[in-house]
């Protein structure tokens, strides 16, 4: 099951995309400037679903809370869906976990990139005043 909330984060709009599978959540998030419309949303999901559903696939999974079981009055149900629907903060804690460990992956990845650039620029500059320091000595 595949749940897109919109929700008004401080100063901007932000859609949490949740991906529920065999008893696992997978969490990505958009952030919108101002408050999409309907239609809006509508085309940002034609134009970028299938690069948030993979995004969202690559998240780390976290293990789905169990939402309640068995049968449940339609009344009831009627109303808990009213109450969802006009809930502004919809995002559950077990998307919260799945964001915050995508974000942590992402964090690790640029970690490993800065060092991996910072070696290779030390590398360079030794190759290039080990080069240097020869030529100098040719020339005497």
């Amino acid at each position: 099951m595949v749940t897109l909330s919109v929700y008004l984060d401080g100063s901007f709009w932000v859609g949490v995309l949740e991906i529920v599978e065999e008893g696992e959540l997978r969490a990505t998030r958009i952030t919108f400037g101002a408050e999409p419309t309907d239609p809006e949303l509508y085309e940002y999901l034609m134009r970028h679903g299938l690069a948030l559903l993979a995004q969202a696939s690559a998240a780390p999974p976290v293990p789905a809370g169990s939402r309640g079981g068995g049968r449940v009055n339609p009344k009831r149900a009627a109303k808990l869906a009213a109450r969802a629907a006009a809930r502004v903060s919809s995002r559950s804690t077990a998307a919260q976990e799945a964001m915050r460990l995508e974000l942590e992956s992402r964090k690790q990845e640029a970690t490993g990139d800065r060092k991996d650039r910072r070696e290779a620029l030390a590398r360079h500059k030794r190759e290039v005043a080990h080069r240097k320091r020869a030529e100098r000595r040719r020339g005497r």
